[in-house]
């Protein structure tokens, strides 16, 4: 049982990057996967913790600042809607 909770937090971090390399057109995607990848480190983090008897105020400390990345993330996809119009990268200059 608990290989295969290992398995699937490793699988879950995994599709998370695959999707972080392989779609890059449009940002909302590339925060969902950069959230996706901060949810298999949360369960690893439990899963760990639980393992090994300890207190769970780190997973706390670790949700804040997750929630934090997620609303800077979501102000920044905002902001450059509202200056191009879009989420494409393509039409940013970036250099």
């Amino acid at each position: 049982m608990m290989m295969n909770m290992w398995l699937v937090i490793f699988l879950m971090f995994l599709f998370g990057n695959m999707i972080f390399v392989s779609k890059h057109k449009h940002l909302l995607i590339v925060l969902l996967s950069l959230e996706f990848m901060v949810l298999s480190i949360f369960f690893f983090l439990m899963m760990y913790l639980m393992m090994l008897d300890y207190n769970m105020y780190m997973l706390m400390v670790f949700l804040v600042f997750s929630v934090c990345e997620g609303a800077l993330g979501l102000s920044i996809l905002v902001s450059m809607i509202r200056t191009h119009g879009n989420d494409y990268f393509q039409s940013y200059n970036l250099i």
